[in-house]
């Protein structure tokens, strides 16, 4: 299911999948240029530019991408949830892989990247494995949060797409969180997605290893939890009306 939903997103036109490479692919040469080209960045931490945005583009593109797919899970599939005698809880992990798929050409691409500037991962490749893992259960639990709401109140997916953009700008994707003053850089690291794109960074600019911040870890995994705890909840006592309200 999950395959041939990856494959409705583009069925009719004429490139078909080669869509879902060229627009993420397209919106990091588009901010590569902006800062690069037009307000000359320079290296950061020794490292080009363009490595330093990859390393935090390309997990933020699955994300966003598995967000907005996923909120409409229940509803999208409607003809699905009225027929009960199917599993439907299994419909937000459908879209979350559908766009895993993609996410997975875009890490083997990230990987080729940095071996072309000479920069290879090696054994880090570890850390980069467990940081798709941290990212596919934050989403995962977000998918049932929101499209549980979604199913009963549709301006749920104009709210998500909203908080993205400012998702985008207030995660230290496209800047460097050394402009935050120190005593208010905790407030960033609330942020779940950051430790995820802090940890590639680290990982592929820094060689360093996923467990080299057991507190952010911990802080993590216990999000996971809570949110996780919130969505199914709200999932297994909302699902019984879904058919009432699609």
């Amino acid at each position: 299911m999950a395959r041939s939903d990856f494959k409705s997103r583009f069925s009719g036109s004429y490139f078909g999948i080669l869509w879902a490479i060229i627009q993420p692919l397209m919106t990091i040469l588009i901010f590569w240029f902006v800062f690069q080209v037009g307000f000359r960045a320079q290296p950061i931490s020794n490292v080009p530019f363009i490595l330093w945005l990859c390393a935090a583009m390309i997990p933020w593109n699955f994300f966003a991408d598995a967000i907005i797919n996923s909120t409409g899970a229940f509803t999208s599939y409607s003809f699905v949830v009225k027929k009960m005698v199917f599993k439907i809880g299994l419909l937000p992990l459908v879209k979350v892989t559908a766009s895993f798929f993609l996410n997975i050409a875009f890490n083997i691409l990230l990987i080729l990247i940095y071996t072309a500037y000479g920069h290879f991962p090696g054994v880090q490749l570890i850390s980069i494995l467990y940081f798709n893992i941290c990212l596919f259960a934050l989403i995962t639990v977000l998918a049932y949060l929101i499209s549980t709401l979604n199913v009963f109140f549709r301006d749920t997916s104009q709210i998500v797409g909203i908080l993205l953009q400012f998702g985008i700008w207030l995660t230290p994707i496209m800047w460097e969180e050394g402009v935050i003053p120190e005593k208010f850089r905790w407030l960033i690291k609330l942020n779940p997605i950051y430790y995820v794109i802090n940890g590639y960074r680290e990982a592929l600019i820094y060689g360093k290893w996923f467990f080299t911040h057991p507190l952010q870890t911990a802080y993590f995994w216990v999000i996971i939890l809570i949110i996780g705890t919130i969505g199914i909840t709200f999932y297994k006592r909302m699902k019984s009306h879904f058919a009432d309200v699609i």
